[in-house]
Parts: C-alpha cells; structure tokens; sequence
C-alpha cells in the first residue's frame, strides 16, 4: 500500500510537471527537451514519429488536405500512435511529450541536408495545420498568445466604418458575414501570401485578415521558425557526429524514409539512346517529357533544364558514357560545335555523374524539389508544368497528348487547388488507362519505373473504354473505393520500410 501511494504521489508530481510544461497540445517546438530518455524510448518515438510523417505524406499525394477523408485518416493515425489529435483532451500530457521529443530527435535526423530538410518542413507544415485547423476559436486564441502571436483585434466602430472594402477585399464574406466575424490588424510582412493571393483587405501597410484565414499568418510564422531551426541545428552536426551511439542512428532514420534517391539504378546501361525517344511518350512524366520535347526542337536546354533532365536521365539508367553522348549529339545539331562542348559542356556532366570536382555523385531530383526551388523564367523549361506553366498553355499541352476533356478538367481541378503532385498523378492514370495508380507520387523517377514496371505487364490496365473512344466514368461508390484503397496499399509498404527500421534499432 506504501509502494502505490508513492507512486501515486509520483504520478500526480509528473502530471503537474507536464502540465506546466505542455499546457497546449499545439507547440511551435520553441525549447528542446532537456530531460533524459532512454535508448529504447528514443528509439520508439523517432521510429513512431516517421510513420506518421510517412502517413502524412502519402494521404497529401492521395487526398485533398481539407477534405474529410483526409482528416479522418490522418486523426485514425494520431490515434493509433499515441499523439495529441484532441485539442480539448485533458489528459494527453504523455502525448504532449512524446510530440515535443520525437520532433526534436527527427530534426536531428532531418538537419542534414537540403532534401531532408525540406521533406521534413513540409511533412512537419502539413501536420501542423491539420491539427491548428482542428482547434476551436477559443483554443486558437489561446494558442497564439501562448506562442506570442496575439495580434490586435479591430473594434466594432473601424469594423463598421471599413464593411464595405473588407467585404469587397476578402473573397467569400458578405457585409453580414463581416459583422458576424472578427477582423485582426497584421503588419504586412506577416500576411504577403493573402496580399499575393488577393484575399485581404490592405491599408496603410496593415491586412485586415478574417479570423478564418490567420491560420495562414500563423504557418507562415511557424515555417519561417522551423527553416531556421533546422540551418542552425545543422550547424550542430559536428558535435553530435562525434557520438558514436547517437550519430549510426540519426543516419539510418534520415535514409528509411524519404524514398529512394535513384541515385543507384539496376538497370544502369540497359536503356540505349535510340529507345528515349519513345520512352519519353509512354513512361516520362510530364515535366521529364516537356524537357526532352524542347532539347529535340531548339537543340539546347539552360543549365537549370540541363541538371533536373540530365540526373532523370542517370537516374533511369543512362551511363556517363551513353550521357556524354546523347547531349553531344544534340548540342552539335545547334549552335555549340563540338569543341566548344567538350570543353564546356562535358565537364558539367561528368560533374553531375561525380567524376569531377568534388566528386558528389548527384541524385536526381524529387518532385518536391522540383516543384519549391529555382522556378523557370523565359526561355526555360524546367520545374514542375503543374505548378509553373499558365493553366491554358498546360491545357493546350494536355490537348496535343490526346488527354481527353473530361480528364483536363480534373487536373486543371486539382492544379487549381495547388495540388500538383496530386494532377500529376491524375496525368498518370489518364495516360496509362489506370483507375488507381495505387501508389503516392513522389519522384519523376518513380513515375519511369512504375510506369515501366505496368507496360510491361506488372498491372492490368483497369480503364475501360465505350465505344466512342471516350473513358467511362464510374459510379460515385466506385471512385471512393478506388481512393480509400490508395492510402492503404502506400500504408502497407510503409510499414514494410519500418519493419527494416525496426530491426535496425533492435540489433545488438
């Protein structure tokens, strides 16, 4: 009976600790952890906080992230995994910690270089408006001054004086919507994505922001904390490199679950060149097929074109042999003689296969690279067409590949909610006759192989034709089956990739 009431005692001492410590189930991840922790525990919650960051991603590349089934998947998993989901939960303060510590080991693993960095940001973003979202009116009050974001709320009278411009200003809000809801006064450096967007009432260097939309003003002040956050923990490494526990650990996490690099091909030489013309129809996605198109008409790409095509290329099976070749041919056939390329040109390709310079041997790009760095200017033709082309000269390209109406609709749909990787794969499915492509869409050299692996009869095509040539769409029953099954099968082979993980930490 001692033995319990000390442990009770104990109990209740920690839960004071943790209430005092988290008092919100929602964090900007501000202080590291400053407890100790064991092997085994830092174990568990870095490979826990990877499967939902996994989840996370795959229901983004599946589902449009307001939709319901996007947040009923994504609470399940929370749930499942013991991590904060319920703002009004009260007794969450085991799930409290567990959030605060793994985000802090997985930035440790994610710090170390621009690709993991940038995964983790946008998985870590999406998990946050998700659960900010989640929040009552009265718990985001709280929240934001907890996090000292509370901005001044403007009185009934400037309100008043002001309904006509922030009805007119802010899309959706009629004059009775703007009496009903409460405006803030932001400077406008915090609000430059609703200036841009054109959702918000401005004056005198001030938005007038709705409280429906500070959720935006609050990511992007959580995005500018963690970027920083991150550059400066990389600038750690060196210490934590020298354990000798820590640093085997914070290697394998960083490399079990961003995907393959494609750095590394099996079938490195086994594609010639006179096949790429054909490939580059039937099996390169979109932004792949938009840069061999424009290398075969002008004879030439810009630097930035010539990184995002020529890695595709290598990581698709290309040999540096074979690489040196195929541009030199093309160059030539411009305005470069071939003595100009050799001593120009050739050096950078032999630099991106890691045979000069420093000797890094380069990876290709990832869709999210592509997508949020070094957008094209005039007269380039990388990036990602979903997200930097004009909507009407990408319809223009979907009609000369033949992409039917009905399937240009969906993806100027899903490109108009920002949702590239998500029209890409739509692009995808209407290209491969598919209803479901049955993975999340990750890498332009993802789509090369999965689209191989289906021509060559690794699937059926699902996609039935009438007679008019045109696709049957199937009932409303039928497309929520199909997109409820996505998740899983990504889910699945998540979980095959943690097993690994797992049995990593385990050994001896």
């Amino acid at each position: 009976m001692e033995f319990s009431s000390r442990a009770r005692q104990r109990h209740a001492r920690l839960a004071g600790d943790r209430r005092e410590q988290y008092p919100h189930s929602l964090q900007f991840y501000l202080e590291p952890p400053t407890e100790s922790i064991s092997l085994v525990e830092f174990e568990s919650f870095a490979v826990d906080r990877l499967r939902l960051l996994k989840v996370i991603e795959n229901l983004g590349v599946s589902y449009v992230r307001s939709s319901d089934a996007y947040k009923v998947k994504l609470e399940a998993e929370l749930r499942k995994l013991k991590f904060p989901y319920k703002a009004l939960a009260e007794d969450d303060y085991e799930a409290r910690r567990k959030d605060h510590i793994s985000h802090f080991i997985l930035r440790l693993a994610y710090c170390q270089s621009e690709d993991l960095r940038r995964w983790f940001l946008q998985q870590e973003m999406d998990l946050f408006r998700y659960r900010f979202k989640e929040l009552s009116e009265g718990l985001m009050q709280k929240f934001l001054e907890h996090v000292n974001l509370s901005f001044e709320a403007i009185g009934e009278d400037l309100k008043n004086e002001l309904a006509n411009e922030l009805s007119v200003s802010t899309p959706g809000f009629s004059l009775l919507k703007v009496k009903e809801q409460m405006f803030y006064k932001v400077g406008l450096a915090d609000a430059v994505d609703l200036f841009r967007a054109r959702r918000v009432f401005i004056k005198d260097g001030f938005a007038y922001v709705p409280f429906k939309e500070i959720d935006v003003i609050v990511l992007n002040n959580y995005r500018t904390k963690l970027s920083k956050a991150l550059a400066l923990t990389a600038r750690s490494l060196p210490s934590i490199q020298s354990d000798e526990r820590l640093q085997p650990l914070l290697n394998h996490l960083s490399h079990s679950y961003v995907g393959p690099d494609y750095s590394v091909q099996k079938n490195t030489g086994k594609i010639s060149l006179e096949q790429i013309d054909a490939l580059s129809v039937k099996s390169f996605p979109l932004c792949m097929r938009q840069l061999h198109r424009a290398l075969r008409d002008s004879h030439h790409l810009r630097h930035g074109g010539r990184m995002q095509y020529g890695l595709f290329l290598k990581g698709i099976g290309l040999t540096l042999e074979q690489a040196l070749e195929f541009w030199k041919k093309e160059f030539i056939r411009g305005k470069v003689d071939a003595d100009k390329f050799d001593k120009g040109y050739a050096y950078s390709i032999r630099h991106s296969y890691g045979k000069e310079g420093k000797r890094t041997d380069y990876t290709p790009y990832s869709c999210m690279k592509i997508i949020m760095s070094n957008p094209p200017s005039q007269g380039d033709y990388h990036g990602c067409p979903f997200r930097h082309s004009d909507p009407e000269l990408l319809k223009q390209k979907l009609q000369s590949y033949k992409i039917p109406p009905s399937g240009i609709a969906q993806v100027l749909e899903l490109v108009k909610g920002m949702h590239y990787q998500l029209a890409c794969q739509k692009y995808f499915e209407l290209t491969h006759d598919v209803d479901d492509i049955g993975f999340s869409l990750n890498h332009p050299n993802q789509y090369f192989t999965e689209s191989q692996k289906l021509l060559s009869g690794g699937r059926e095509p699902k996609k039935e034709f009438n007679n008019s040539g045109n696709f049957q769409q199937k009932n409303n029953s039928q497309e929520s089956i199909n997109s409820s099954s996505a998740p899983t099968s990504s889910n699945a082979k998540a979980d095959t990739e943690l097993e690994g993980l797992e049995a990593y930490f385990t050994e001896d």
